[in-house]
C-alpha cells in the first residue's frame, strides 16, 4: 500500500490566471462564436439530410428516457461523496438526445457564482455537446475551461451529435476532443495509427473514460494515463501528484472520484479481446425500408439485438441472461458491504481526529479510506460492468473490501489509544437521512437550481437545454 504524507496536501496547487480583455476583444469574440454556432446549426440541418437514417436512430434515443435517483437507491454514497456535488444529486444516464438538459438541470452544475467568484467549469459541457470542441477552437482548450460553466450555456446549440464522432460529413470516424487526443499519445496509440475495431471503441472511449480537471490548467479535461489505464496506474498517478478532488469533511480523507470508466474497462476485457467493441454490441447492423444496411445511432442494449448481436458467441439467450445476473448480483453485493465499511471508517476517522490523533498515526488509515473508496468508485461509477467486464468488477471490490478493512483496524487501534469506546454512525436508511447527516439542504438548493432555470436558462438557453423537463 502506497504511504503518503499528507499533512500539507491542501492548498497543493494554484489556478493560472487568466489575462482580461478589452470591451472590444470581447465583442468581437462574441460575434465570432454568435457565427460559429449558427454554421454549426447549418451544419447540423445539412447532416440530417445526408445521413436520414442514422438521424432517425439518434432521435430514437429520446426514447430512453427513464432514469434512476442513485442517491434515494443507494443513500451510503452521500456519505463516501459528502463535500462535493455528487452527494447532491446522482441519477443512472438517459439517451444521448438528454445529455445537455441533464448536465444544465442537475444539482450538480448549480447556479452561477457570485460576482468575482470562480464557478463550475466550463468543462463539464465537453462530451455533451459537438459546441465544445467548436469552442476549444475559437478559445483555446484552457480559454474554454477557464470559463464559468453557466457562461457557457448560451452558446450550446447541439447535443451529442455526428461531429462528435465523424469527419464532418462523412462516415469516417474521428476523434475531436483534445483531452482524448492527448490519453492515446500518452500511450503511444495515436488514432490514426489504430485499426477499425480500436477506432470503433476510442470514438466512445472519449467521453466514457474516467477524468479529472487540471486546476494548475484552468480546469481543462485530462485523462491520468501516465503510467496506464488501470486502477492501479492511474492512482499511482494520482499518488504521485498528491492529487485529491475534495478533502472528505468527515474523515479529512483526500478523496479520488472515478467517472464512467467504461473504455477502460473494456479495453482488459474478453470482448476486446475477441474484438467485441461498443460498437458491435450497443449500435449493430440494421437494413432500411430500401434494404440497405446502416449503423443504428440508438445505443441501445445488447441483448435487445441478441439474434444479430450476441449470438456468434453465445449460443443461448437465456443462458447468458442468467450468468449477467448471477454477475450482476455478485457485484452489487460486494460494492453494498464496501459501502458499509466506508461509511464506518470515514466516521470512525472522525472519532479519532476529534479525540486528538495526529497525521503521523492516522496517515496510513487514510490512505487506506482513499484507496479503497477509490477501487469501489472505479467500479461503480461504470455503466454495465457486470456486462462489460465482470471479472475485473469483482476484483476491485475484493481489494477495496480488503483495503477498508485495513484502515478500519487501524482505526481501531487509534481509538483504542485514546480511549474512545463508541463511535456514532449516520443513519443511511434513506436519502434523506444520509443527506440530512451530511448537512444537505437539498430543498434550499432545488429552489435555487428552478429559479436559475426559469429565469436563465428558459429564456436565453437553446432549446436543447431544455429537453426532457
Amino acid at each position: 500500500m502506497t504511504v503518503i504524507n499528507l499533512m500539507k496536501v491542501a492548498g497543493a496547487f494554484s489556478l493560472a490566471l487568466l489575462m482580461p480583455i478589452t470591451a472590444v476583444q470581447a465583442e468581437e469574440n462574441a460575434n465570432a462564436q454568435t457565427a460559429a454556432a449558427k454554421e454549426q446549426q447549418l451544419r447540423d440541418k445539412s447532416l440530417r439530410e445526408k445521413f436520414p437514417v442514422q438521424y432517425q436512430s439518434w432521435q430514437e434515443t429520446s426514447e430512453q428516457s427513464v432514469r434512476e435517483d442513485m442517491l434515494a437507491s443507494y443513500p451510503a454514497a452521500i456519505i463516501l461523496w459528502a463535500g462535493s456535488s455528487f452527494a447532491k444529486e446522482y441519477n443512472s444516464p438517459r439517451g444521448h438526445h438528454f445529455a445537455v438538459a441533464d448536465v444544465t438541470h442537475t444539482l450538480r452544475t448549480g447556479v452561477p457564482p457570485a460576482a468575482g467568484d470562480k464557478g463550475l467549469s466550463g468543462s463539464c459541457w465537453t462530451c455533451k455537446t459537438p459546441d465544445a470542441p467548436r469552442l476549444m477552437k475559437e478559445l483555446g482548450v484552457e480559454g474554454f475551461s477557464a470559463k464559468n460553466f453557466t457562461d457557457v450555456g448560451t452558446e450550446v446549440n447541439s447535443v451529442v451529435y455526428c461531429t462528435d464522432c465523424h469527419v464532418d460529413g462523412k462516415a469516417e470516424l474521428a476523434l475531436p476532443r483534445p483531452h482524448a487526443q492527448d490519453a492515446m499519445a500518452k500511450v503511444h496509440l495515436p488514432f490514426d495509427k489504430q485499426d477499425a475495431n480500436m477506432q470503433g471503441a476510442q470514438v466512445c472511449g472519449q467521453c466514457h473514460v474516467t477524468y479529472y480537471f487540471q486546476p494548475e490548467r484552468s480546469d481543462k479535461v485530462n485523462i491520468p494515463w501516465i503510467f496506464g489505464n488501470n486502477v492501479d496506474d492511474i492512482e499511482k498517478y494520482y499518488d504521485t501528484r498528491r492529487f485529491y478532488e475534495w478533502i472528505h469533511p468527515i474523515s479529512k480523507t483526500p478523496i479520488l472520484k472515478a467517472r464512467h470508466p467504461e473504455f477502460e474497462h473494456w479495453v482488459r476485457s474478453e470482448h476486446a479481446e475477441a474484438g467485441v467493441t461498443c460498437i458491435t454490441c450497443h449500435m449493430p447492423e440494421e437494413t432500411d425500408k430500401q434494404g440497405n444496411s446502416f449503423t443504428s445511432h440508438k445505443v441501445s442494449k445488447a441483448l435487445d439485438h441478441f439474434d444479430s448481436v450476441c449470438q456468434n458467441c453465445h449460443k443461448s439467450e437465456k443462458t447468458i441472461i442468467k450468468s449477467l445476473e448471477n454477475s450482476k448480483a455478485k457485484i452489487d453485493a460486494k460494492a453494498r458491504e464496501v459501502e458499509g465499511l466506508l461509511v464506518k471508517a470515514h466516521y470512525e476517522a472522525q472519532a479519532a481526529w476529534e479525540a486528538g490523533a495526529t497525521w503521523p498515526l492516522m496517515n496510513d488509515a487514510i490512505m487506506a479510506i482513499r484507496h479503497s473508496q477509490w477501487r469501489w468508485d472505479f467500479a461503480m461509477a461504470s455503466h454495465g460492468l457486470y456486462a462489460h467486464n465482470p471479472k475485473e468488477g469483482n476484483a476491485l471490490l475484493d481489494m477495496s473490501i480488503r483495503q477498508v478493512n485495513y484502515a478500519r483496524e487501524s482505526l481501531a487501534e487509534i481509538l483504542k489509544k485514546f480511549a474512545v469506546s463508541k463511535v456514532d454512525y449516520p443513519d443511511i436508511s434513506s436519502k434523506e437521512s444520509a443527506q440530512a447527516a451530511v448537512g444537505i439542504k437539498l430543498d434550499k438548493l432545488t429552489q435555487e437550481k428552478q429559479e436559475f432555470i426559469k429565469q436563465e436558462v428558459d429564456k436565453n438557453w437553446s432549446e436543447v437545454t431544455r429537453y426532457g423537463y
